[in-house]
């Protein structure tokens, strides 16, 4: 394997603890008021798609521009005072730049909200490339779009890539575009179904070796 492409939200930085908290309580009630939605439907998916989403599937009771601007407050609080960085994820870096193993960002965010992730972290200059759903005129996860472009933008074949993605939308996209999956564990997604993951880890550093070993393997 020659690169390593990262999700953001849930892995690199525990944002979905935040996220699922913020849309459980908060927006999917005033949203779509009369309907119970889980959650685990859009995880993963840019947030614009997730309003056109249950716009289609259910009927929304506010308007597209009031869950931007409250998911933009939102972020903007939760990426620069909240989140914690994946533990060990500096050391991962400079183990994987020694093996010249090509790493980026690839996420369903827009790009001002990875930035703040990056700039809060000092991780600018640590990736050789920034993604986002935002960047390609193409459907969100689970589609496979993002990580084709990912894969293009890297120079790599896709077979040649290794995802960690914690969301199932997410795992489904890196699977379907032909990646290597690592499917992270965390607590906000509850229980998922990971049989499109090529391995589940379950803790930082068991995904810090899991990645470690499948980048500078021969194959998958």
């Amino acid at each position: 394997m020659t690169a390593v492409l990262f999700d953001m939200d849930g892995v690199l930085v525990d944002s979905e603890d935040y996220w699922v908290e913020f849309e459980a309580t908060e927006l999917f009630p005033d949203a779509v008021p009369d309907h119970d939605v889980d959650l685990n439907e859009t995880s993963g998916m840019n947030f614009r798609e997730i309003y056109d989403y249950l716009d289609d599937e259910y009927g929304t009771a506010i308007s597209r521009e009031e869950w931007i601007d409250r998911f933009d407050e939102m972020a903007r609080d939760v990426y620069t005072e909240e989140v914690s960085l994946l533990s060990g994820l500096p050391d991962l870096l400079a183990a994987l730049d020694e093996r010249n193993v090509t790493v980026a960002v690839v996420s369903s965010s827009p790009r001002a909200w990875i930035s703040l992730v990056l700039d809060r972290f000092d991780l600018a200059d640590e990736f050789d490339a920034v993604v986002s759903a935002d960047d390609i005129d193409a459907a969100s996860k689970p589609a496979p779009d993002v990580y084709e472009h990912a894969a293009s933008v890297v120079g790599e074949p896709t077979a040649d890539c290794v995802a960690v993605e914690d969301s199932e939308n997410g795992i489904e996209a890196a699977d379907r575009a032909g990646t290597t999956v690592v499917a992270y564990r965390i607590d906000a997604h509850g229980d998922l179904e990971y049989e499109r993951a090529d391995a589940v880890v379950d803790d930082p550093g068991e995904l810090r070796e899991t990645v470690f070993e499948l980048s500078t393997s021969d194959g998958r």
